[in-house]
């Protein structure tokens, strides 16, 4: 209690620090609501979705709502490295504008190639321009993985022909806190599968700094925005776990809150797709669903505005978020089995390869000893 007491107190003083500076933007995101159709009950809800998201009590949901509204105080630079574009897709991509959208557009954004109408040299003079005029206050995301093969000749941006390793160390030296959007800036992603010839890395890898790292491929929006939401709001890092991942985002398995979990449980699983299993919802694990050893929250935030996510669609989860994903998690329609992945012993629930095929396949550790006991018993 002392410690949420002291949070809040630390979120106030910061908004209070922020409410000095000037607007960026010129809009409140009080008209850009009422432009969209957003009602204020609609943004209070959102607050408090958003506050349970980070875990923190409700009455953080008013701070939420404060650091929302001062967003436009916080200048962002978005840079793109070696990737795809679909971490920014999925902010953007919604089919209305949404309050998670609505946010990331009432931003400060200074810099943002795929997003920006400023080219060429234009286009250099602004991000120039934004490293130097808010040095060590601006917050720096970064898209796509780090090529360092050949002192990074292998990624050249813009006019002026600078190296994304160059760009990158120079842009990470004034932010006051850089965030890894997606699996290619958080660890190389697929640029960095064998036999990665390019030599890409994870933002962290090339940088002095802590790295706050979004995995997925790509992430939720709720995950990109939250972490927005916790910097503007106390102006540092949330709490991390061994990747540098919020714990609130990534402190749970995929496995443990999907919505398939009952059907692992009851040894309920899909053979083949497009079985009779998979049109029953059955648990996708033997048809390669990589949820026991992923950590996300997919399964409760979802993508779309809430719609669904690759599980429910009828897909095994492919286990992007973590790290190495694309060489540790293949191949993607067939079960790990039993295998040691980051030191940790990443079985479906310590059942592993011995059961697979049995009629108890996949149940859960929990259940296992009531199983082969009966015999005993008996």
């Amino acid at each position: 209690m002392d410690t949420h007491a002291a949070l809040y107190r630390q979120g106030q003083a910061r908004l209070d620090m922020l409410r000095q500076l000037k607007s960026r933007d010129g809009q409140s995101l009080t008209s850009k609501m009422k432009e969209n159709g957003i009602t204020r009950r609609d943004f209070m809800k959102w607050s408090a979705s958003v506050t349970a998201m980070l875990a923190l009590p409700l009455p953080f949901s008013t701070l939420v709502a404060e650091a929302a509204e001062l967003a436009d105080r916080v200048p962002l630079i978005w840079l793109h490295m070696a990737e795809c574009t679909g971490c920014s897709e999925s902010l953007i991509r919604t089919d209305t504008p949404n309050l998670d959208s609505l946010i990331f557009d009432h931003v400060s954004l200074e810099y943002h190639e795929t997003l920006m109408a400023a080219a060429g040299w234009q286009a250099e003079e602004n991000l120039e321009h934004a490293m130097e005029a808010y040095h060590g206050n601006y917050l720096l995301a970064v898209e796509g993985a780090v090529p360092t093969a050949n002192n990074g000749a292998y990624l050249t941006v813009g006019c002026k022909g600078h190296t994304g390793l160059e760009i990158i160390k120079h842009a990470a030296d004034g932010a006051a806190a850089i965030i890894s959007v997606g699996t290619c800036a958080a660890f190389g992603g697929i640029q960095a599968a064998s036999p990665n010839p390019t030599g890409a890395k994870g933002v962290h890898e090339v940088v002095d700094k802590t790295v706050i790292n979004l995995g997925g491929c790509p992430p939720s929006e709720k995950n990109i925005v939250g972490t927005l939401m916790y910097f503007i709001m106390f102006g540092k890092l949330p709490a991390l776990d061994m990747f540098n991942r919020p714990k609130w985002a990534y402190g749970a398995r995929v496995h443990d809150n999907c919505e398939r979990r009952g059907r692992f449980d009851a040894g309920e699983f899909v053979e083949e797709f497009g079985d009779q299993g998979a049109k029953e919802g059955y648990c996708l694990y033997k048809v390669g669903c990589k949820g026991p050893y992923t950590y996300n929250n997919c399964p409760t935030e979802r993508f779309n505005h809430h719609t669904s996510w690759p599980v429910l669609a009828g897909h095994g989860c492919m286990g992007c978020s973590e790290p190495n994903f694309w060489d540790d998690m293949a191949d993607f329609e067939k079960p790990l089995g039993r295998q040691l992945l980051h030191g940790i012993d990443a079985t479906a629930d310590t059942v592993g390869a011995v059961i697979l095929g049995a009629t108890a396949v996949g149940i859960g550790a929990h259940a296992v000893t009531s199983i082969f006991a009966k015999p005993l018993e008996e």
